[in-house]
């Protein structure tokens, strides 16, 4: 039996794990942060880590992105898009008059940084008096919820975290943008096989010489006229010297195909430095079930 680490119990990375897990005998190990998460497959203590990497509203989450690049050096090894829905969860008001808004009780709203982004017309526009505090995942803020037990105080997660500590749902479906996704990684040391897949990607980090005038452009270009497809392009702070960057790529096909290993071969022989981050298959949340 495989063990896999995440942020829970009662979290998107949870549904999500055991959605596209469904046919692999694996345990899940909860953490209520995210260092733990990786950290835990590290040690040893599991096999995979479920990290979060982007999502359609809030784009990248940065702080899980940093930690892959120069906290650990664990390969990726599988990736999936699983739909994101959020809700308001909380204590309804004690005693609602008729005219009263229903959620003028609210007085400060807890949840993970990036479920808040993506709920900022919501939370605006409907409890613009309450106070923002941030948690360390959308399960822990329900769990708090629960704990407070105060109407004043609700979160925002999802369905499975209401559920789990029997918290009433006040509003569901609450995000800026409803076609809302969240992109999931697995990593791990080992390859593994979760079901149908829809293709292969290739994650890898380069960097480029200093003072290398047209630099990047000699890095695409590489990629370019081979018609190489780069799924994702994103620079990133190297936190070694002020204004040096290094480019997270993300590209469409497999490190063993003879035009891709051929493009990495030609921007080491100029000079970049280039990381394989892992080269892993693409599973999909069925569209049908989205409708």
């Amino acid at each position: 039996m495989k063990r896999v680490s995440l942020l829970g119990p009662g979290t998107f990375s949870e549904e999500s794990a055991k959605h596209f897990t469904q046919h692999v005998d694996i345990e899940f190990q909860p953490y209520k942060l995210i260092s733990d998460v990786f950290m835990s497959t590290v040690n040893g203590e599991t096999d995979y880590s479920v990290i979060p990497i982007e999502n359609t509203i809030e784009g990248s989450v940065s702080l899980h992105l940093d930690w892959m690049v120069h906290e650990v050096d664990i390969p990726i090894q599988a990736e999936w898009v699983y739909p994101i829905d959020m809700n308001l969860i909380g204590y309804s008001q004690p005693a609602v008059q008729a005219g009263d808004h229903p959620y003028a009780h609210i007085q400060k709203v807890l949840s993970h940084s990036v479920a808040l982004a993506q709920c900022r017309h919501f939370l605006s526009e409907q409890i613009p008096h309450a106070e923002i505090e941030v948690v360390s995942s959308t399960a822990e803020c329900v769990r708090q919820v629960r704990e407070l037990n105060d109407p004043a105080i609700a979160g925002i997660g999802p369905l499975n975290a209401a559920y789990l500590h029997d918290v009433p749902v006040l509003a569901r479906s609450i995000q800026d943008y409803q076609d809302n996704m969240t992109r999931f990684l697995l990593l791990g040391k080992e390859p593994i096989s979760l079901g149908k897949l829809t293709h292969h990607k290739t994650t890898i980090l380069v960097t480029l010489p200093e003072d290398y005038p047209g630099g990047l452009h000699q890095l695409l270009a590489a990629f370019a006229w081979r018609r190489i497809n780069l799924s994702r392009i994103e620079s990133r702070p190297t936190k070694r010297k002020l204004g040096t960057y290094y480019f997270y790529i993300e590209i469409d096909g497999s490190i063993d195909s003879v035009l891709l290993s051929a493009a990495l071969q030609e921007i080491e022989a100029i000079g970049f430095q280039v990381r394989t981050l892992g080269c892993y298959p693409c599973y999909t949340y069925p569209v049908d079930k989205l409708i």
